[in-house]
């Protein structure tokens, strides 16, 4: 078959949405934001290997126009187009696929992510998408779905499609893979990989994923009621790849020019120290280290000490760690699963043993008061200000409560939509969803200006050693002044 991994370009009002391999989505002025797919890329590989013809199309990141977009989509005349989708995007995606229906009608469409896992039926409703796939390991359904296709094997799990009258049907609840080793590492030259990278993030940088879903250690799992991806996708569970295999991947991006890489999975493998070891003793034995930067998502109660130290030995660079309030009642109702004394003496860890880190913020529960996002302003400054050198950095955002979560559920039961809760246009960080006595915006240009304090612009100039840090604080202070447009008061 012909199958085409595809991001049809969108934007609004001049900003680009930030879809790709992104738990939340706005549409944003910086351009300096394109976050590999990870899952798609895997698909488009799976997809490849199986002996289909596969056509990698990133109209977003590519910052291609609907024109040519749609002319290399219909140059190739794929068999079945993957797209993936979420909740502010949605009802673009789903006039595109009536629209490119008209001159595409033999293909066949599939949505999938993690909107359309917790309302699969509604895509069918508003527009001829052909299947919705469920669940965060698509990129194997979507080959046994094309296998089926072809008369090759059974339905897979977790599809949902029309019968021939007209009805939804679905082959049942969807299927996590146990063994993630499996898998063949994603083929970069196929996927474009060079395409993209962060303002934060060295160039050249590869993306990869050491597992799926949010690990605490000892058998626990995170179950963060604002994170969407945990409970869409993954079913609230936590895999792992082995050490082994994450280093032979490893050793692939370096061959092929790989500076830096980033693990996107949730909280990275941290919460096993036997893997963290292993790991460590193989970068070593295959001389790997100093070779490649790594970087990755973190929360903060895993870093401790002799963690910081042995992650430093590895080659780790950067560590990304949610500061999600500054105090713990917030904590608490978010279902964190991790204090703020915690947090804070992780990002010390971090930091006193030469690791940068970006911390991540939000404001606008509605719980919270001005007094609330006052704290978590100050241990956002805090912490941004604790021993700053060259990279440290911080992102803040306003709440969004996707579809599906227990937090976007509870706002519903408790009333605190400001807006009609299925308006999914509406979820795209432009305005205000939910009743809370504070100016979002204020507080959120309010962060992200602690990059402007005398104290960090002094220590991070200070550290500056390298040509290439230079050209990372240019992108960085560009992509910086695009952000801080995205929460202009009065936007939206």
């Amino acid at each position: 078959m012909k199958v085409a991994v595809a991001y049809p370009p969108v934007t609004k009002d001049g900003r680009l949405p930030l879809l790709s391999q992104n738990r939340h989505l706005k549409f944003s002025h910086s351009l300096e934001v394109r976050i590999f797919p990870l899952i798609p890329g895997h698909a488009a590989t799976n997809l490849k290997q199986a002996g289909h013809q596969v056509l990698w199309l990133d109209g977003i990141n590519e910052r291609m126009g609907m024109e040519a977009f749609n002319a290399a989509l219909s140059e190739f005349e794929p068999d079945l187009v993957l797209m993936e989708t979420k909740a502010p995007v949605l009802g673009v995606h789903w006039a595109y696929i009536a629209q490119a229906k008209r001159s595409l009608p033999r293909t066949r469409f599939v949505l999938v992510g993690d909107h359309v896992s917790y309302f699969p039926q509604e895509s069918f409703q508003h527009s001829p998408v052909d299947f919705v796939l469920t669940g965060g390991d698509y990129d194997s359904v979507v080959c046994d779905l094309a296998a089926h296709l072809e008369g090759c094997g059974p339905m897979p799990k977790g599809v949902w499609w029309r019968d021939a009258e007209g009805s939804v049907i679905t082959s049942g609840h969807h299927e996590l893979k146990d063994e993630l080793d499996a898998l063949p590492f994603i083929d970069r030259r196929l996927t474009r990989w060079r395409s993209y990278g962060e303002a934060y993030l060295l160039p050249d940088i590869a993306y990869i994923l050491t597992g799926r879903g949010c690990g605490l250690g000892n058998g626990r799992v995170s179950t963060c009621t604002f994170c969407i991806w945990q409970h869409a996708l993954w079913d609230r569970t936590a895999r792992l790849r082995s050490p082994g295999n994450v280093v032979a991947e490893i050793e692939e991006l370096v061959a092929l020019g790989a500076k830096e890489i980033f693990d996107d999975n949730e909280t990275g493998p941290i919460y096993d120290r036997a893997w963290m070891l292993e790991f460590h003793r193989l970068m070593k034995e295959k001389g790997l280290i100093g070779k490649i930067a790594i970087s990755m998502n973190a929360r903060g109660d895993l870093v401790d000490a002799p963690l910081a130290k042995l992650m430093q030995e590895t080659g780790f660079r950067l560590l990304k760690i949610g500061i999600e309030a500054g105090d713990d009642e917030s904590l608490r109702h978010l279902a964190k699963l991790e204090g703020l004394d915690k947090i804070k003496a992780g990002v010390r860890a971090a930091r006193d043993h030469g690791l940068v880190t970006l911390l991540t913020t939000m404001v606008g529960y509605p719980w919270q008061d001005e007094a609330g996002v006052r704290r978590t302003y100050a241990v956002a400054k805090e912490m941004l200000l604790y021993k700053p050198k060259f990279g440290d950095c911080l992102q803040a955002s306003v709440v969004v409560p996707y579809p599906g979560s227990p937090l976007w559920t509870e706002a519903v039961h408790k009333g605190w939509f400001l807006i009609d809760p299925n308006d999914y246009d509406r979820y795209d960080m432009a305005s205000d969803l939910l009743k809370t006595p504070v100016d979002q915006r204020f507080w959120v240009n309010k962060l992200w200006k602690l990059h402007w304090h005398p104290w960090f612009l002094v220590r991070s100039l200070a550290t500056l050693r390298t040509r290439a840090q230079f050209n990372l604080a240019w992108r960085g202070l560009r992509s910086l002044f695009g952000h801080m447009r995205d929460y202009k008061p009065g936007l939206g």
